[in-house]
């Protein structure tokens, strides 16, 4: 058989077959690929599961409404979009190459999937900043971090994440080279050298700064703290109040440290990987596997929840339980941690 043969067999199908701009389909349906197809699928419902587990949770009952689990709310929000949106379209295109949602959704898509990232890392720094009030003064964080404030901040992050990604995404397609679709029914993100120094300093290197420096600070302060209630452990009860109040919120800075470094593990990667290259697009194998590290870090968080917040294994209960629609359920004693 000769290669004349060979092209004959071979038929060539496209994503839409009507429009003679269509983009050539390539299905991917091998052992692997089925494989992958459900592991993936899992793990986006299972972020779907847990995150909506910590939104219910933090909203519904009244013990955690809390500043601090105010952030913890945003992150889960975030996270929820990344299992909800981000996980299940990323799915769809490593298993068929065709984007069949249309240009609108495509757009649309290109700033959740960002935004969501923004979010969470700004989420971070209002974590890192709340613990830093919280074990640096302990006394006066009650009254210097307030609902109504850490709303406002929350609400700011957001708003930063989506203008800036807004602006990121008009000013990627402005710069030289310019890229255009090349065919009908594809879906995907050019980003340019320049842009991905800039975008590693503003969403990678600043925020993972200041969230460093201040736990540096905050452990400083931890150690002293604890060699202080050492000292004073037979003084005068006002004093050991204070040093208890500042030991309990080293404690809940440790553990919401851990979520900071596993982020920081799982999204390093993904921002160091286009340095290599002059233009990385967003369909790319190095990109598909940090980017499904990155994801999977929106299924880790609840996990660490679950491990070291007795308050979040009780409100569970009550929720699987369905005990939440009871008249009183939002008035339940959680036995919360000190955050």
């Amino acid at each position: 058989m000769d290669d004349r043969d060979i092209e004959c067999n071979i038929t060539v199908q496209y994503c839409f077959p009507d429009n003679n701009a269509s983009c050539v389909k390539e299905v991917r349906t091998g052992p692997a690929y089925i494989f992958l197809f459900i592991v993936l699928s899992c793990i986006s419902v299972c972020t779907v599961f847990l995150n909506l587990l910590v939104i219910i949770s933090i909203s519904h009952f009244k013990q955690l409404h809390t500043p601090t689990n105010l952030i913890i709310l945003s992150l889960a929000a975030a996270d929820l979009l990344v299992g909800l949106i981000v996980m299940p379209v990323n799915i769809m295109q490593l298993i068929d190459s065709c984007w069949y949602l249309g240009n609108l959704v495509c757009s649309m898509f290109s700033v959740v999937s960002p935004l969501s990232m923004l979010a969470s890392v700004f989420s971070l720094v209002l974590i890192a900043v709340d613990r830093y009030i919280a074990v640096c003064d302990p006394l006066l964080y009650p009254s210097r971090v307030t609902i109504y404030k850490m709303s406002a901040y929350v609400a700011l992050g957001w708003s930063f994440g989506l203008l800036y990604t807004i602006i990121f995404i008009n000013v990627n397609d402005l710069l030289p080279p310019y890229t255009t679709t090349k065919c009908y029914g594809e879906c995907f993100l050019v980003v340019k050298h320049s842009l991905v120094l800039t975008d590693l300093v503003i969403s990678l290197l600043t925020p993972c700064s200041v969230i460093l420096v201040l736990y540096g600070l905050i452990f400083k302060v931890a150690r002293r703290q604890a060699k202080a209630v050492k000292a004073v452990k037979n003084g005068a009860s006002n004093k050991k109040g204070a040093k208890v109040l500042g030991s309990s919120q080293t404690k809940a800075a440790k553990k919401l440290s851990i979520i900071i470094f596993v982020y920081l593990a799982c999204w390093i990667p993904f921002y160091l990987s286009p340095l290599s290259s002059e233009i990385m697009i967003s369909s790319s194998v190095v990109w598909t596997v940090f980017g499904w590290l990155m994801y999977i870090n929106s299924s880790v968080n609840p996990l660490i929840y679950a491990i070291f917040y007795s308050w979040f294994r009780e409100s569970t209960k009550y929720i699987l339980s369905c005990r939440i629609f009871q008249s009183s359920s939002s008035r339940f004693n959680l036995f919360p941690e000190d955050f």
